[in-house]
C-alpha cells in the first residue's frame, strides 16, 4: 500500500512556492494524455524535456530553494485514456516531502466514483488539494450535477485548482481535438465560489481571453485566487499586473506550468514586471502558504 503523504516542507527556508507543476509520466512510463495531445502541447509550448521524474523535479526545486505543488489530470472519460497513477505521484512526493506537495485529481464525469476517489486521495493518500481541467475533462463546472463533488471537496477543506483561459491541449489539431474552450471560462467558477464559500478555488493561468472576468471574480470572492502559470510574465495582461499591485496583491500565486516553463525563466521575466517590491513576496510565497493552510 502507498504510504500516506506527510508534509515535511520547512517553509521558512524557502524563497518561493510554485503552485503549478505537472507530472507528465508515471513510474511505469504511462503518459498523462494520448500521444497526439502530448505532441501538440509540446509543439505549442516549445518545451524540451516534457517527462522529468518526480525525483528530478524535486532536485531542481531543492536547488532553487522552492517547493512545488505537483499533480496530473484524470480525464479518462473525455479522452478514453487512463490517467497517471495517483499512488505513484503521492509516493514520489512522500519520498521528496521536503519540497514536493501532491495534489490529487478525479474525473468529475464519473459521478459517485469521483467522490469516492476524492475521499480516498485526501483521507488515505494525504493529497493536499485537487486539480481540474474542465476543457480537457469535458465538463461545465457550474453544472449542478457536479455539486455533490464540490460539496465533498468543501467538506475536506482542500484547495482546488481549475484550468482557465486559453488551452495548449489540442492546439493546432483539427477542431482542437474536440476540446471546448468555453468550459474554461472563469465565469463558470463564479457559481462554485458563490455556492461553496468555504471551497478555496484557484483559477490557473492568466485567463486570456477572459482576464477581466477573472480579475472581477478574484476581487469579489474571498475564496478565489489566481495562479500565474502557463505564461511568461512578460506576456501577462496589463489589467492583471495593474490589479496585482493593489486589490489582487493577496490573491496572486506564483506558478510556472513546469516542465512547460522552467522556474528560472519565469522568475527572470517576473523580475521585469512593474510590481511594487512589497507585493512580490506575497506572490512568490506567503499567499500560497495561506491557500495551503500552512500560514504562520
Amino acid at each position: 500500500m502507498t504510504a500516506r503523504y506527510e508534509l515535511g516542507v520547512d517553509f521558512a527556508a524557502l524563497d518561493a512556492i510554485d503552485m503549478h507543476v505537472h507530472l507528465e509520466v508515471d513510474e511505469c512510463g504511462h503518459k498523462a494524455m494520448p500521444e497526439d495531445l502530448f505532441d501538440a502541447s509540446a509543439a505549442y509550448f516549445k518545451s524540451e524535456d516534457r517527462t522529468p521524474s518526480l525525483d528530478s523535479i524535486a532536485q531542481l526545486y531543492r536547488e532553487q530553494k522552492m517547493a512545488a505543488v505537483v499533480f496530473t489530470v484524470d480525464a479518462r472519460t473525455a479522452l478514453g485514456h487512463e490517467p497517471n497513477s495517483i499512488e505513484d505521484l503521492v509516493e514520489g512526493c512522500a519520498r521528496n516531502n521536503d519540497v514536493l506537495i501532491p495534489f490529487g485529481s478525479v474525473d468529475p464525469r464519473r459521478g459517485k466514483q469521483a467522490i469516492e476517489d476524492a475521499r480516498y486521495q485526501a483521507e488515505t493518500l494525504g493529497v493536499r488539494g485537487f486539480k481540474f481541467h474542465p476543457s480537457l475533462q469535458g465538463f461545465d463546472p457550474s453544472d449542478e450535477s457536479f455539486y455533490p463533488l464540490w460539496e465533498t471537496l468543501q467538506e475536506l477543506r482542500l484547495p482546488c485548482i481549475f484550468h482557465t483561459g486559453q488551452n495548449g491541449m489540442g492546439a493546432g489539431l483539427p477542431g482542437g481535438r474536440g476540446i471546448k474552450l468555453r468550459y474554461s471560462n472563469p465565469l463558470l467558477l463564479d457559481d462554485l465560489a458563490a455556492d461553496f464559500p468555504h471551497l478555496v478555488i484557484i483559477m490557473a493561468h492568466p485567463s486570456v481571453p477572459w482576464q477581466d472576468e477573472a480579475n472581477s471574480i478574484a476581487t469579489h470572492k474571498a475564496n478565489v485566487y489566481i495562479d500565474l502559470s502557463g505564461w511568461s510574465p512578460k506576456y501577462f495582461p496589463a489589467s492583471l499586473v495593474k490589479m496585482g499591485n493593489n486589490v489582487l496583491s493577496r490573491k496572486l500565486l506564483f506558478g510556472t506550468d513546469f516542465p512547460l516553463i522552467t522556474p528560472q525563466k519565469w522568475l527572470d521575466a517576473f523580475a521585469q514586471l512593474e510590481l511594487k517590491d512589497e507585493v512580490r513576496p506575497g506572490i512568490l510565497k506567503s499567499n500560497a502558504m495561506r491557500v495551503l493552510g500552512v500560514e504562520g
